[in-house]
């Protein structure tokens, strides 16, 4: 991937599953990549696998854990990055009365909160150079309902609704933005998940996209030309 060679990235949850996966695909780019997750131990790890990367650890949910964050990537990179890919998110499965309020709010800030504080802390400088590339992962539950899904609907349509805000505020200043939404992809957060739908059926081993195939639609979206736009990828198992 020499389109990415000399650029410098941003990746939230990148400890593990698609993150991790996105972090090492551009590390192996010649991008120098920036890993950001909450747990510092397994984020400290994994960029030993990356040459040159950053471990950077933070709460996503927090504006002041993301500001102080976006001030040391600021920092080690002597500016922003030219590519952010937000990448965090939790899942569960419940119905709505079953949904404690602690759970709402925690699957809305990680999925939607998070994402647009780490927009805001890096794209006015990406105006500035007009240049730059951000990355959402969404979700088939961007656009499909699922019952047991109240929170992590709310928040996949919610992040769509962001990166389509700033599709239309971004045409014309050399900014792109591209939603990749993948149908359910085999991560560990499937792993406390017992039921994919609790009114009609229990969860069962159905056919999951691997993480590979999210990276390789994140790397596809990024290495275009620069006048191309990739607005949006959907990916579903075959």
């Amino acid at each position: 991937m020499t389109e990415l060679s000399g650029r410098t990235a941003v990746v939230t949850a990148a400890s593990r599953g698609i993150g991790a996966g996105i972090a090492e695909a551009l590390g192996a780019s010649w991008v120098r990549v920036v890993l950001v997750a909450r747990t510092e131990a397994t984020l400290q790890e994994r960029s030993k696998k990356i040459k040159g990367s950053i471990a950077v650890a933070c709460d996503v949910t927090d504006p002041k854990s993301v500001e102080r964050a976006a001030q040391r990537i600021n920092g080690e990179l002597s500016g922003g990055p030219d590519i952010l890919v937000n990448n965090a998110g939790i899942f569960s499965v419940a119905v709505a009365e079953e949904t404690t309020a602690e759970a709402f709010l925690d699957i809305v800030n990680t999925n939607l909160v998070g994402p647009f504080l780490f927009v805001r802390a890096f794209l006015g400088e990406m105006k500035k150079r007009q240049a730059g590339h951000i990355v959402t992962i969404g979700s088939i539950a961007d656009r499909t309902i699922f019952s047991g899904n109240a929170a992590y609907s709310a928040a996949k349509f919610g992040v769509r609704a962001v990166h389509e805000v700033l599709r239309a505020e971004l045409r014309g200043t050399g900014v792109r933005t591209t939603l990749v939404s993948p149908a359910a992809t085999n991560t560990e957060i499937w792993n406390n998940v017992t039921v994919t739908d609790p009114v009609t059926r229990p969860h069962d081993k159905r056919p999951m996209l691997e993480p590979e195939d999210v990276v390789q639609a994140v790397l596809f979206a990024l290495t275009r030309r620069e006048r191309v736009n990739i607005d949006e990828l959907r990916l579903s198992h075959s």
